[in-house]
């Protein structure tokens, strides 16, 4: 018997020829589909466990990621803070009070001081580049604005934001002068324009004491601003909670509240002062100082959380925990300002 199919048949077309182009031919069988089945199925990882984990099964941040915990809040720095801003907001409002017609150098010497505060401490914890230069041109612009608050002809804002602009562009200019501070004139813009408006709106209190109910309106702005502040910081103190977020130790009932009790006591200087104040005028414009003055605090809180863990050394001790209060005044007295104009 001869078999039905030739033995050519089963043998493949290139056994008697030349090889694939692939130079090796082709593997069939199971041995090939395992291969080709561990090649699809990609690499394996291992659980923490060990066991072995495909790519089928989805990728599962949560068990790679371990949660960092939250920064410790610091009860005694919390306190030092909240009274360091009750002591500047109670200077300021007492020099206030000895400000009147032809007699404003003793205030005006006042917001100097705290003007160099702020050029130094923002300088030290921002350390924009041709550091020397900020300062020195924050310096000489706290001059300026300070001489043009009390001397010009008209109690206004526009010369202020002039000579605010002036210093934004000297010390850009010097920035410009060395290749390597040149590199970073751009990513510091913001920091740099910060330090100078900054020192030029608290020449705003200035301002403030050269038109009727000024110098009443510093005290309602300026007291509910320390109250919130000190009662936001104290409260951080006693229970930071709930944590607005795990690398800022502050807490959100601590700045509500203290916007709040600064409201309050806005109010109550309200029915104490004479005309145009009323209770329900003095309790908005001290909401307005309050909110602004808490938020501008945490916003500091927020940059210097952002700055440690992008990896930057921390700066001086002190600078770093009087920047906050310092911010939050230089913006509640152009708010102290603007509140003054719309509701006085």
């Amino acid at each position: 018997m001869f078999p039905s199919n030739s033995p050519e048949t089963d043998r493949e077309p290139w056994a008697d020829g030349a090889p694939p182009a692939s130079g090796s031919a082709p593997r069939t069988g199971p041995t090939a589909e395992a291969d080709e089945g561990r090649r699809s199925s990609g690499p394996r990882r291992l659980r923490r466990g060990g066991s072995p984990r495909r790519a089928d099964d989805g990728p599962d941040a949560d068990d790679d990621e371990e949660d960092e915990p939250p920064v410790e809040v610091r009860r005694k720095l919390s306190l030092a803070i909240g009274g360091f801003a009750a002591l500047l907001g109670l200077g300021l409002v007492l020099a206030a009070q000895t400000s009147g017609p032809g007699h404003r150098v003793p205030f005006t010497i006042v917001v100097f001081g705290v003007q160099v505060m702020f050029v130094l401490a923002w300088t030290m914890v921002t350390r924009p580049p041709a550091l020397a230069v900020v300062l020195g041109a924050g310096v000489v612009t706290a001059v300026a604005a300070d001489a043009v608050a009390v001397r010009s002809a008209e109690a206004r804002l526009g010369p202020l934001v002039y000579i605010a602009i002036g210093g934004v562009v000297v010390a850009v200019l010097g920035q410009l002068v060395r290749r390597v501070d040149r590199v970073r004139v751009t990513d510091s813009l913001r920091t740099t324009a910060t330090i100078v408006f900054g020192v030029v709106a608290l020449a705003t209190l200035v301002v403030l004491t050269r038109i009727p109910a000024g110098t009443q309106a510093i005290a309602v702005c300026l007291t509910a601003s320390a109250v919130a502040l000190t009662v936001a910081r104290f409260a951080d103190a006693a229970a930071a909670w709930p944590r607005l977020a795990p690398q800022v130790p502050r807490g959100a009932a601590g700045v509500v509240g203290g916007a709040m009790v600064g409201t309050l006591v806005g109010a109550l200087l309200g029915s104490y002062l004479v005309t145009p104040f009323t209770p329900t005028r003095a309790a908005i414009i001290g909401l307005v100082a309050a909110v602004v003055a808490v938020l501008a605090d945490l916003a500091v809180g927020y940059a210097e959380a952002s700055r440690m863990m992008a990896g930057e050394l921390p700066s001086v001790w002190a600078a770093r925990h009087v920047q906050g209060p310092l911010g939050a005044f230089a913006m509640a007295a152009p708010a102290a300002y603007l509140m003054c104009r719309l509701l006085l």
